[in-house]
């Protein structure tokens, strides 16, 4: 027992980091503990995305204290678009990290911000995890 809150431990900081500029691998941390542990799905996903939604957070607050200077026309036209609705985008490699940032830099609304990051994180698990268990 004491192996499976070790390794829920784990897969927190590798969810967190991943959000951030760090290197965590969240989604391989996730598919190896719910190899192992498959009766842990709902634990193991509700604090994967808790934790990769609080490490998008950071970045997003990081945002809001950033001094204003000039973004890229194309980034702020998609925000202006869509506007908090393209954080559900987050979870996506190269970019997913960049657009909390960007969010916060230009002041979208906080907590919009949160649900969709929330959403988009949430999606990336639940597939994941549903192509682990199929396999299991």
């Amino acid at each position: 027992m004491q192996a499976v809150w070790l390794a829920l431990g784990g897969l927190v900081v590798s969810a967190f980091t991943s959000a951030t500029i760090l290197p965590g691998n969240s989604e391989v941390v996730l598919a190896a503990f719910l190899y192992k542990w498959p009766d842990w799905l709902w634990p193991a996903l509700l604090l994967a995305t808790l934790a990769n939604t609080a490490g998008s957070a950071t970045s997003l607050w990081l945002g809001y204290r950033a001094p204003r200077k000039e973004l890229s026309p194309r980034l702020e036209r998609w925000f202006a678009r869509f506007g908090p609705a393209v954080l559900v985008l987050s979870w996506a490699p190269v970019i997913g990290d960049a657009l909390p940032l960007a969010a916060g830099w230009l002041r979208l609304p906080w907590l919009a911000s949160l649900l969709w990051l929330t959403v988009g994180k949430a999606a990336r698990y639940l597939v994941l995890a549903w192509g682990v268990v199929a396999l299991v």
